[in-house]
């Protein structure tokens, strides 16, 4: 009694390599996102350094010059957090692909194995019951395992986009508060200096 046929062989094989090009096309535009990304972080970062240098060429006096650096500090923090959640993004994206077909992979090949259990049950021979109730319960055991794991690492994930979104809640109103004081410290040197 043979599992595969050539014909079922040669499909599994073919299913197989779908998938993988299927999932290296995926990985692949996750890498396009992600340089385009870089690319468009490294031009802006260009132009407006170019556009700071100029600004800081033409201070006048050193209050000026604090409250210069201090208009820049925010929008370089919501920066550097607006690009933390675009690789964030990018990585779940291509992640919940991966997720997905191996998610698909696993119910296709549980299909399968319960079938086959069922096909070794109905062609078993008599007084193997007990053999065959076994090998059910152990599929079960593990189909149950999976779920579990699954599950919590769902939850996980969950907690840790949680996690990560509180995270640049804080740090975009950290710097805000760092930004305003900067602020109002060059504006009190400066009616200092000017009284």
């Amino acid at each position: 009694m043979t599992l595969l046929t050539p014909e079922q062989f040669a499909a599994a094989q073919k299913a197989n390599l779908e998938t993988l090009f299927g999932l290296t096309n995926k990985a692949f535009e996750g890498v396009e996102k992600l340089v385009e990304l870089n690319l468009q972080v490294v031009k802006s970062t260009l132009a407006e350094g170019q556009e700071n240098a100029q600004r800081a060429l033409s201070v006048k006096d050193a209050q000026e010059l604090l409250a210069l650096q201090a208009s820049l500090t925010q929008p370089v923090a919501e920066k550097v957090l607006s690009y933390g959640r675009h690789l964030y993004e990018i990585a779940s994206a291509t992640q919940a692909e991966f997720t997905r077909v191996a998610e698909a992979q696993y119910e296709e090949q549980n299909r399968k194995v319960q079938a086959l259990v069922e096909n070794v049950a109905k062609n078993a021979p008599a007084g193997s019951e007990t053999a065959v109730a076994v090998i059910k319960s152990a599929i079960t055991a593990a189909n149950t395992t999976y779920e579990t794991v699954h599950k919590a690492t769902k939850q996980a994930v969950e907690i840790a986009e949680s996690n990560f979104n509180a995270a640049a809640t804080a740090a975009s109103k950290a710097a805000s508060q760092a930004a305003a004081q900067v602020s109002r410290s060059a504006s009190a040197t400066k009616k200092a200096a000017a009284a």
